[in-house]
């Protein structure tokens, strides 16, 4: 009876480690592209967040002061929203503006901004601008 092995009979032999980092390799293989899928996705479903909050509080801000915002800034200072959301682009302030149309503005003398959407030039996993997204 052997209480001690023989040097030759311990450790893994270079075969089997060579399988072990394999596996690991190929299962890194399939992880990673759903793990980089799931944060993208999870980058756009903030944007849509972020899009339908802005505009609502701009039509929220329109409709209780009767006049539009002619900054995000003022959404701010005026209390309805606690500070303006990162872009998709990681920026707060690459958020574009669309402003009012003179003849259906709030007020015609002082058009302000009539929705927001990204500043954002890339394109969606849906295939679309991220751009076009409005709500």
């Amino acid at each position: 009876m052997r209480l001690r092995p023989n040097s030759s009979e311990r450790g893994f032999t270079l075969i089997e480690m060579v399988v072990v980092i394999s596996l690991i390799l190929v299962l890194l293989s399939i992880a990673l592209p759903m793990y980089q899928r799931s944060i993208v996705r999870t980058k756009e479903a903030r944007l849509h967040y972020d899009v339908m909050t802005l505009n609502k509080c701009i039509q929220e801000y329109s409709q209780t002061k009767r006049k539009a915002p002619q900054s995000l800034d003022e959404l701010v200072e005026a209390g309805y929203l606690k500070f303006i959301p990162q872009d998709i682009t990681g920026r707060a302030d690459s958020w574009q503006t669309e402003q009012e149309e003179s003849e259906k503005a709030w007020d015609p003398n002082q058009p302000g901004i009539a929705w927001v959407h990204s500043g954002s030039n890339e394109t969606s996993t849906e295939g679309t601008p991220y751009s076009s997204w409005t709500h």
